[in-house]
């Protein structure tokens, strides 16, 4: 009898590895066809293809505690978990890399992660990790690549894991110098792209680097996660978010209060209207819409609100921002008209003209860009610093903006450059005509003064103080945040206290006239 039941177990474990080995071959061969179809860039889904491998994964049967398996780019593990789950640490031990790799990964995951597949009922569980040496299966994002080309993700069975009040957290160990590199831990969200199976996200995930040759992501649910390496400016502390915001909340809210009290005084006196005015009114307008679009971008920002609405808004803060900077340019080449041509000018339908330039160029720039490529609008990220003892953690903060960097680069900062650098030329260039009338005209001394006060008045309007914008780099980054924020929100309120200074010059002119015509 013994011998009996001792050849019945043999034979049972003989087809549990039978069965075993089956599924390992199987599980192989569909691994070995993604990374053939993932070389040769088939047209098969590469969805289907890792949906696929999840699925054979999650029903293998096989012996013992943890399956693993390995071809040359992609590796798998599978895990049996009870309801007693108390925590589990996949490292590099068990975890082995690929011939290629030459860094640990780590997965570190708490006993949360069962406790809602288990409130029913108690029942056996798969965990499995799917560890990928490239990113030929996920999109690759034009403004950053993936810290080593690694993806690593983890999925268990029965049910999706998320809103977990302990992390999950996934260490990536690097050999590389990230100076000058923005990192931060993403997860693969499906279904966020229209051109692919998913997008990377950061949602639910806190990236920290504990030390320089590791990247530690903690996250509150299971999917594919990767690090984003991106080449961008040094991120802002988050502890200045908050007054930052301050400033800019406050300054904008003067700053639209003060163009819209300019517009309507303007108005009100539309009888003394002239081209000049009207380019001063136009500047205000652009500026009024700047401010409004920029209140609202980090609100429209947010998850719940739709994309399309973040898309719309990024374009008309855009189209905002080049208005303002086309009228900035044109107040500096009126200003050089002036006095270039000694104040008399005449040119058919001067102002028209101007309108086309300062209102319609951006508009069919921006349009240009929403009907060739929309995703170049959109929330854009805004990475944050958080030192917590030796440890730099890293938050984000969005708005709704320019995401591209090339069209961030052209038509940003090179159009607000092209613009400082003409306006800085004309002031210089009007500084020095009024010095020359000065000097040649001793008599009309307070006559010049006061103009020279006017053009030092003027490099407001001509939106000199955007200059700091190419000084957010190095030692200069923090005052630059600050001096830009609040020189930059006040745009508006600048421009209304010049307003009402040449109001009141024209009205001190107007009463000297009628003084000396009393008095003939």
């Amino acid at each position: 009898m013994d011998r009996c039941g001792a050849l019945v177990l043999c034979l049972c474990l003989l087809m549990s590895q039978s069965r075993t080995e089956e599924a390992s071959q199987e599980i192989l061969r569909w691994m070995e066809r993604m990374e053939v179809a993932a070389r040769s860039r088939s047209l098969t889904s590469f969805a289907e293809l890792i949906h696929g491998l999840e699925s054979r994964l999650l029903n293998a049967s096989f012996g013992g505690h943890n399956l693993t398996l390995r071809t040359h780019t992609i590796q798998t593990l599978a895990f049996k978990l009870g309801c007693n789950f108390t925590g589990l640490s996949v490292r590099s031990a068990a975890l082995e890399q690929v011939p290629q790799a030459q860094v640990p990964l780590a997965m570190q995951f708490p006993a949360e992660l069962t406790w809602d597949a288990c409130r029913v009922r108690s029942r056996e569980l798969s965990l499995i990790c799917i560890y990928f040496s490239n990113t030929r299966f996920f999109q690759k994002d034009i403004n950053s690549s993936v810290l080593n080309n690694y993806v690593l993700g983890a999925q268990l069975s029965h049910g999706q894991v998320s809103n977990l009040s302990e992390p999950v957290n996934i260490s990536f160990w690097h050999n590389q110098s990230l100076e000058g590199y923005t990192v931060t831990c993403v997860f693969w969200k499906e279904g966020a792209s229209k051109h692919h199976w998913g997008a990377w996200s950061t949602e639910g995930c806190r990236t920290e680097q504990p030390s320089p040759s590791q990247v530690l992501c903690r996250c509150n649910h299971l999917t594919y996660f990767a690090v984003l390496m991106q080449l961008s400016p040094a991120p802002v502390p988050a502890e200045l978010l908050a007054p930052l915001t301050y400033i800019s909340l406050v300054g904008c809210s003067i700053s639209i209060v003060a163009s819209l009290l300019t517009v309507l005084l303007h108005l009100h006196d539309r009888k003394q209207s002239d081209s000049i005015t009207c380019i001063h009114m136009n500047l205000h307008a652009s500026v009024l819409l700047l401010n409004v679009a920029f209140l609202l971008s980090p609100v429209l920002a947010m998850p719940p609100v739709p994309g399309s609405a973040c898309v719309a808004l990024a374009a008309t803060l855009h189209y905002a921002l080049l208005s303002c900077l086309a009228w900035m340019a044109i107040e500096g080449f009126n200003l050089y008209l002036l006095l270039g041509r000694v104040y008399n000018i005449y040119i058919r339908r001067y102002v028209l003209k101007l309108c086309t330039v300062g209102w319609g160029v951006p508009a069919f720039l921006v349009l240009l860009l929403l009907a060739v490529k929309s995703s170049v609008y959109g929330p854009h990220r805004i990475p944050l610093s958080d030192s917590q003892g030796n440890s730099t953690g890293f938050q984000s903060t969005y708005i709704c903006w320019v995401r591209n960097p090339w069209v961030h680069g052209v038509l940003v900062m090179g159009s607000g450059g092209l613009t400082s650098l003409f306006n800085l030329v004309v002031l210089a260039w009007a500084l020095r005509v009024l010095h020359r009338l000065r000097a040649r005209e001793k008599a009309l001394g307070p006559r010049a003064c006061w103009d020279t006060v006017t053009v030092l008045g003027l490099t407001v309007l001509l939106g000199t103080t955007w200059i700091l914008a190419f000084f957010s780099f190095g030692v200069f980054l923090l005052p630059q945040l600050f001096l830009f924020s609040t020189f930059n929100s006040l745009y508006g309120f600048f421009l209304f206290l010049w307003f009402c200074s040449q109001r009141r010059r024209s009205e001190a002119e107007m009463e000297a006239f009628s003084s000396s015509q009393m008095m003939q």
